[in-house]
């Protein structure tokens, strides 16, 4: 046979997992045997392993626009709450003022409607002082009633010679005199009370008035003589 007509030769493998003679597991061929250490890592894996380690490091460390951002979320945060704490303590300085006005408006109300059920009885007490029934055991009790409206703050008013005032005084009667120069209440029929500033009852007076009162001043002036109608003078 020539050397060209050499035919190729055929090269057969045996790929299978178990040796046919043996039955034991073949180790596939580049593969590390069992047992033996780790050999040092190829430059891929620490490659890969220094980036892995690099991605952790960056994703632990926050950038500084996200802190920045951050910083100013709790600055706005701190202002509201700050606002909010401002806003409940004026509703609460508001709130305590209007409840101290309505406690005082109701123990004013409370005393003026007790006071004003005392009235009848003080005018009972003064009719019998003019008439000279105030003694004894009844003044005792007189006394005391008295006590309790001047502890209310309540006093009498009304007095013959006062000038009289619609605003403290109830005109019943009414006469005139050359006495007197203003209207003057002359008689007291019923004693008034107030407390404070606040007239509880008015006065029930007699009102006398001048008999000539003084003229209304003139806010024009005195009343002038008055001057003829002028025109040109006719002509003959």
């Amino acid at each position: 046979m020539s050397a060209g007509d050499e035919q190729p030769r055929v090269v057969i493998r045996d790929k299978r997992r178990i040796d046919p003679t043996s039955g034991t597991v073949r180790e596939p061929a580049g593969a590390q045997p069992a047992g033996s250490p780790p050999g040092p890592p190829t430059s891929r894996s620490a490659g890969e392993q220094m980036s892995e380690n690099e991605t952790a490091a960056a994703a632990a460390q926050p950038p500084a626009t996200e802190q920045v951002t951050g910083d100013g979320d709790l600055a706005r945060q701190l202002a509201e709450r700050t606002e909010d704490l401002q806003r409940v303590t004026a509703e609460y300085a508001n709130y305590r003022r209007r409840v101290d006005r309505d406690r005082t408006l109701v123990v004013d109300q409370a005393a003026e409607r007790f006071a004003t059920g005392l009235f009848p009885i003080v005018d009972d007490i003064e009719r019998a002082r003019d008439h000279g029934d105030l003694t004894g055991a009844f003044k005792v009790v007189a006394d005391r009633v008295l006590g309790v409206l001047d502890g209310l703050g309540v006093e009498a008013f009304g007095a013959s010679g006062d000038p009289f005032d619609p605003a403290l005084h109830e005109a019943v009667m009414h006469d005139t005199s050359a006495e007197v120069s203003v209207p003057t209440a002359t008689t007291v029929l019923r004693q008034g009370f107030r407390r404070g500033e606040r007239v509880l009852r008015t006065a029930m007076v007699a009102v006398t008035e001048p008999e000539n009162p003084a003229p209304a001043s003139s806010e024009s002036g005195p009343a002038t003589a008055e001057e003829p109608a002028t025109g040109s003078p006719s002509s003959d």
